[in-house]
């Protein structure tokens, strides 16, 4: 395993994988691993010759300069779980510097209106953000495939409109949400939860959950207003959104329409602490 700080060393190493005709697959990440980005990893490694992991807390993704202050950073944790992993997998873990150089700043991007949707309006930039450091990424590892979390499925989406758009060639693949034994999202933002609010947040999974069983006999309108109620009722945790939303264009849904994939998204905060989630419905 090799981990590589400075760009021009990646780029090296990808060169030298591409000239002899080895594939590479990528799983970009924040650091604080748990057992989602692993399944990632292992994905990666059971379909590629070569799998490259990035660990990078991104500053121009976060909206709120306290979340990435607070953000964890555990490289040496992080650097031991994939060493227990089976397969070569090499670590970029680069500063800041050396992937803005002095400027920290987002590209603009428009990618057709789905960075409009959910966390788009209560996040502001954060798509820029991804847009920008993914789009770096990808031009220095040069990926054959790509690996994210359906957790974050607005995200998923916007990264597979930002390779259509930019014409990249990368397949960008999804993968299923990993999951705590009482149904909690896997997160790293989990790591700062107590083990009480920890338990507490499994609310979030229960309640979509019900709204997958009821999606098919009740109106949107009608599991809008259970939903609200639900956390009205609920001390621990404070509903910020949430939305029925087509899979494709995340517009949310107004009326059910045949042929059309349909997913739940909850955001909630638990203290000062964001959580976010889905559910396919259909």
């Amino acid at each position: 395993m090799q981990i590589l700080k400075e760009k021009d060393a990646l780029k090296k190493q990808i060169a030298a994988f591409k000239k002899d005709n080895l594939s590479i697959g990528f799983v970009p990440t924040m650091g604080a691993l748990h057992a989602g980005h692993l399944s990632l990893i292992k994905q990666a490694l059971a379909t590629c010759d070569k799998v490259v992991v990035s660990i990078f807390v991104n500053p121009t993704q976060f909206d709120n300069p306290d979340d990435l202050e607070k953000y964890p950073r555990t490289l040496a944790q992080d650097v031991e779980r994939i060493s227990q992993l089976s397969g070569e997998v090499i670590i970029f873990s680069p500063p800041a510097s050396e992937m803005y150089g002095n400027t920290v700043s987002s590209e603009k991007f428009s990618f057709d209106g789905l960075e409009h949707q959910m966390e788009g309006k209560f996040r502001t930039g954060h798509f820029d953000g991804v847009g920008t450091i993914v789009k770096k990424l990808f031009e220095m590892v040069e990926p054959d495939k790509a690996f994210f979390g359906e957790k974050d499925f607005q995200q998923l989406q916007i990264v597979k409109k930002m390779v259509q758009k930019e014409q990249l060639n990368v397949e960008v693949i999804g993968c299923p949400i990993d999951r705590e034994i009482n149904g909690l999202a896997r997160s790293s933002r989990n790591e700062r939860l107590s083990p009480e609010a920890r338990q507490n947040a499994a609310f979030i999974y229960q309640v979509l959950q019900k709204v997958k069983q009821e999606f098919g006999t009740k109106s949107a309108l009608e599991i809008n207003s259970w939903v609200s109620e639900e956390f009205k009722k609920n001390n621990a945790l404070e509903l910020e959104y949430f939305e029925i939303a087509d899979e494709e264009t995340l517009m949310t849904m107004q009326e059910k329409e045949d042929n059309q994939k349909y997913r739940a998204f909850i955001a909630a905060y638990s203290g000062d602490i964001r959580l976010i989630d889905n559910i396919a419905l259909n």
